[in-house]
Order: structure tokens, then C-alpha cells, then sequence
């Protein structure tokens, strides 16, 4: 089965879809030791790397879900340049990413999950 790279690299916990379209367009990610392009797709069996570092798929079974109180002044970001941001916060071993936002003045329920598909399913 295909998927696109950049949902592949978002997957595997490297980053956002949108941060991984930055890095092939960079040209820092490789696929079977060639230069990754925009819009390219991978298969299982395939050798990704981000820089020299080999990216290896995460179980797509193991969905994270958390229940998270977010209290005032945390913002809910990704931002690296932004000190009080959500990740930083919740300090997570693995990659997670919030669905829907709370206003950095706000506290309360926020969920994150690993699972963008169930983020996407839930936001439309």
C-alpha cells in the first residue's frame, strides 16, 4: 500500500504534514537514498531518512488518546519559538498533537491523539 510521504513522516512522529512538505521541499528527507519530491509516495519496504537519520513506521494499532486540563496561559501550538506551548507543557514521549484549540486565556478538556486520520474524522 502507497501513502504520501509527507502523511508517512506525520505517522512515523517526525512531525506535522505541513513540517514534513518544508523538509522534502528543503530537501533533507531521502527515499532509497535519492532526493525526495513533493507529492511522492512510499511503500512498505521502502528506506526514508530525514537527514541520516532512518525514519521507521510506528504501529498504526497504537492509538494515543489523552484527556488533557490545560490550564491558563498555555497556548495551544506546535511552535517550537513559543516557550508556553502545549507540547512543552504536556512533556509526552511520543509525538502528539492536539484536536480543536483552547484560547491561551482558557482552561480545560483539550484532547490529543497520535492518530491525524481521527483528528481530520472529528474536525469536519
Amino acid at each position: 500500500m502507497e501513502i504520501r510521504l509527507n502523511k508517512y513522516l506525520s505517522d512515523a512522529g517526525v512531525c506535522s504534514r505541513r513540517e514534513a512538505d518544508k523538509l522534502i521541499e528543503s530537501g533533507k528527507v531521502f527515499v532509497d537514498g535519492k532526493r525526495a519530491e513533493m507529492g511522492m509516495k512510499v511503500s512498505d519496504g521502502q528506506k526514508v531518512c530525514v537527514g541520516k537519520k532512518e525514519v521507521q513506521p510506528k504501529n498504526k494499532d497504537e492509538m494515543i488518546l489523552l484527556a488533557v486540563n490545560k490550564p491558563v496561559g498555555i497556548v495551544c501550538t506546535e511552535e517550537k519559538r513559543e516557550k508556553n506551548n502545549i507540547i512543552n507543557f504536556l512533556k509526552y514521549p511520543t509525538r502528539v498533537t492536539y484536536i480543536g484549540r483552547l484560547d491561551k486565556d482558557s482552561e480545560g478538556l483539550l484532547l490529543m491523539t497520535n492518530n491525524g486520520d481521527i483528528i481530520n474524522k472529528m474536525m469536519r
